[in-house]
């Protein structure tokens, strides 16, 4: 069936890939709490819990026409700020990152993360591709880390054969200078400032890679990353277009314990939470924060949930403060990084470089804490495949809320378009500048996850598209969603009767899009 046939039929619809059971706590390989039994769930007896279809209120039409980008800089430096493992619900408390990307650039509500796990998704930012092509498609193992992934045909590499000076400063990926000498310098990078494994998430004192050479710095590491990265934007105001990444831990788990840390006050839980470390400026400063209060949190009800065992745990009271605690601590960690990028601005202002200058700023994948009676990412809900996401730059609007769906498969060949350089291998993703401001509200975006600790058979696969999220495991089993009814993602529609067309679609998307690969991967976007 023809692809916008099938999605005229549909509706906004995609299915997100569920990530099956194994769900990870940290970039370090850690794994959630594991949850008991597995329910069997049945169609909800009495009144429906959410909505049915309106009428044949499917179809999104055709697909929406390209209007092309007009790009006003010819050769324009590129910016990529990333933090690590940091959920929508946290950048309310970035009051810089509200002014000086918000409100000077676009917000991109739906910010996608097609793995949402550190390795896969970084590997994407750098190649353009979805896991099942790049091949790193989880932390360690089988298909783990920076060993799985092939670094030679990558963004910097295209850049630096256009001309550009490219520049690195923070994480790379997971197991770099373990599973390769730490004194290594990836290919295509002019400038490389790369955290040593394990160092990286010491946060006090990270070892950095300064273009083959190891220095140990013993100051925080959002300060060392930001004094790096600034240093470099200064020296490198010159006639040469640049790329540069900066790639922040924050608000990553990592550090010693401290006397305000789960472990610390709850020394009999045998397994506490895990904890960021925030700047010693910082710390204490949102300890009256607490949790979100969202219909999500601490679901009750799980019965439709079968594919995500976690997803059933019960969380005691002090299991719930230790959550309060790790998001208190979370949301101040990313203070400094906020500083941080206020600082990047003032350098790209006073050195004369910021109105030719594309700044993104996003994260690698979202998080959970207590939603859905979970820990971590990897899954397939909205809280932990929705990213952080933002740009601003030459000829894009200001202070526009944007609902087009862009994935971080997409910045590399949006980057590579912007510099008019040549991507050397296959791209999944698209060059998202003709969208951003187009008012496309839906594409199919494939979803995927992988065991944490190795193996490349997915333990999820799935669709993201508009308002449906459909995923199904290894076994077949699936959960679906539809946000415009469901904003919670609350209740699996799988065996509701209602919308057994649409599953039935969705699953179809899901086996022609799971192994796509290049051209074969969906483009087109649908308002």
């Amino acid at each position: 069936m023809p692809h916008a046939l099938l999605r005229s039929r549909c509706l906004a619809a995609a299915a997100v890939v569920t990530a099956a059971g194994l769900a990870a706590t940290a970039c370090s390989g850690g794994a959630g709490d594991q949850g008991g039994h597995k329910p069997r769930y049945g169609v909800p007896g009495g009144k429906q819990p959410v909505k049915g279809i309106d009428g044949a209120g499917l179809g999104l039409g055709k697909p929406m026409p390209l209007t092309p980008f007009h790009q006003p800089v010819r050769k324009p430096n590129l910016l990529m700020v990333t933090v690590d493992d940091a959920s929508w619900n946290t950048m309310q408390y970035m009051p810089r990152l509200r002014r000086l990307m918000a409100d000077e650039g676009v917000t991109l509500r739906n910010g996608l993360a097609p793995s949402p796990i550190c390795v896969p998704a970084r590997a994407s930012l750098l190649s353009g591709q979805y896991a099942h092509n790049h091949g790193a498609v989880t932390i360690s193992g089988e298909g783990g880390g920076v060993a799985s992934f092939d670094e030679h045909r990558t963004l910097p590499v295209w850049l630096q054969r256009a001309g550009y000076q490219t520049m690195f400063v923070g994480k790379y990926l997971n197991g770099y200078g373990e599973q390769d000498a730490p004194t290594h310098v990836p290919p295509g990078w002019s400038r490389w400032h790369g955290t040593v494994d394990p160092t990286t998430y010491n946060f006090a004192s990270p070892t950095v890679n300064n273009n083959g050479a190891l220095r140990t710095y013993q100051r925080y590491s959002t300060s060392v990353i930001s004094d790096i990265s600034n240093r470099l934007l200064v020296q490198g105001a010159s006639r040469q277009p640049w790329y540069m990444w900066v790639n922040y831990v924050a608000p990553h788990v990592g550090g010693v314990p401290g006397p305000d840390d789960p472990a610390t006050i709850y020394p009999d839980d045998p397994h506490p939470i895990s904890t960021t470390t925030p700047a010693r400026r910082d710390a204490g400063t949102f300890s009256w924060l607490g949790l979100n209060k969202k219909p999500d949190m601490f679901e009750t009800d799980t019965s439709d949930k079968v594919l995500v065992p976690n997803a059933h745990t019960s969380w005691p009271p002090y299991r719930r403060d230790e959550l309060r605690i790790a998001f208190d601590q979370r949301v101040e960690s990313l203070q400094a990084v906020d500083r941080a990028l206020a600082r990047t601005f003032r350098s790209l202002r006073q050195t004369h470089q910021l109105r030719r200058t594309y700044v993104v700023f996003t994260s690698d994948n979202g998080f959970a804490l207590g939603e859905h009676n979970l820990s971590g990412k990897l899954w397939y809900f909205r809280d932990i495949v929705g990213i952080p996401m933002y740009v601003r730059g030459p000829g894009l609007p200001h202070g526009k809320l944007s609902r087009t769906p862009v994935t971080n498969a997409d910045w590399a060949p949006t980057f590579a378009r912007l510099a008019g350089a040549t991507p050397t291998r296959p791209v999944d993703g698209v060059d998202v500048m003709p969208w951003i401001a187009s008012g496309a509200t839906a594409r199919p975006v494939p979803v995927e996850g992988y065991p944490v600790r190795g193996g490349r058979t997915p333990l999820y696969t799935g669709i993201v598209d508009g308002p449906w999220t459909w995923v199904q495991g290894r076994a077949g089993r699936g959960e679906l969603y539809r946000l415009s009814v469901d904003p919670w993602q609350n209740h699996n529609l799988v065996k509701d009767p209602r919308y057994q067309l649409q599953k039935r679609l969705l699953r179809q998307m899901t086996r022609r899009y799971a192994d796509c690969s290049g051209s074969t991967c969906p483009t087109d976007f649908y308002r």
